[in-house]
């Protein structure tokens, strides 16, 4: 079998997970993904089976879209929401506050990537420097966001140039960014230039170069159609030149 699942992550699972679920179901070894999910987001996960593991690397190193969730007055250890509360603000944001500072945010920026990451040191990942309470030095690096705009007013946040509304609701936001680009961190620094501090509440990928979640399954209806026999049916083919 060689082809492209594109599985809609669900959330709680990592994208290991997601691969080792579907190698054991198919029977498969050769098999992969193409851009790592934190086990709280959902969306695109592209999984290469078999000749296909060759492109996975395109797909790494792709552009990529979001839909973000943004709590702003709130600063955790791992810059969202499943981490340790660090600070919290009672200051409040309006949709013009946000509105304001997120040109800051796009085109080529610097962005550190957070403790809480896959990222290596010295051999150690740093989530798990960070679990054991060490925190080092990292060089920010370029990243470009060639898309961030607001999707949805809060409930009770009239967005008002006077601060009205309450800095609880979350924002929601569309980034279509390159690789290597920390949403988490995005939130945790557009919170720092609001001065109240944010935190990223939920996080979906609609994208994924070429992949998109519009042509997605569920890994219940992939799992359902490995049983079924129908699986060729959900599998975008590869060309035998690959």
């Amino acid at each position: 079998m060689n082809g492209v699942l594109i599985v809609d992550k669900p959330e709680g699972w990592t994208s290991h997970d997601v691969v080792a679920k579907l190698r054991n179901s198919l029977k498969i070894k050769r098999i992969g993904h193409g851009g790592t999910l934190d086990p709280m987001a959902t969306g695109v996960l592209p999984v290469f089976i078999g000749r296909a593991t060759r492109l996975s690397s395109t797909s790494t190193d792709a552009n990529k879209e979001y839909i973000a969730g943004l709590r702003p007055g709130i600063t955790t250890d791992t810059q969202d929401i499943t981490g340790k509360v660090l600070s919290e603000s009672e200051l409040t944001v309006s949709v013009n506050d946000l509105s304001a500072v997120l040109p800051k945010f796009t085109g080529a920026i610097k962005q550190i990537p957070p403790m809480y990451s896959a990222k290596k040191h010295k051999g150690k990942k740093l989530y798990e420097l960070a679990r054991k309470g060490i925190e080092i030095e990292r060089e920010p690096r370029e990243i470009n966001i060639y898309t961030l705009e607001l999707l949805e007013t809060p409930p009770g946040n009239p967005g008002t140039g006077d601060n009205n509304g309450s800095s609880g609701p979350d924002f929601s936001l569309r980034v279509v960014c390159s690789k290597g680009t920390y949403i988490r961190t995005l939130c945790h620094d557009i919170g720092a230039a609001l001065g109240c501090g944010g935190t990223m509440s939920s996080l979906r990928r609609t994208c994924s170069g070429e992949y998109k979640i519009e042509n997605s399954f569920t890994l219940d209806n992939i799992l359902s159609a490995i049983k079924d026999g129908n699986i060729h049916n959900l599998l975008i083919e590869v060309s035998h030149d690959i």
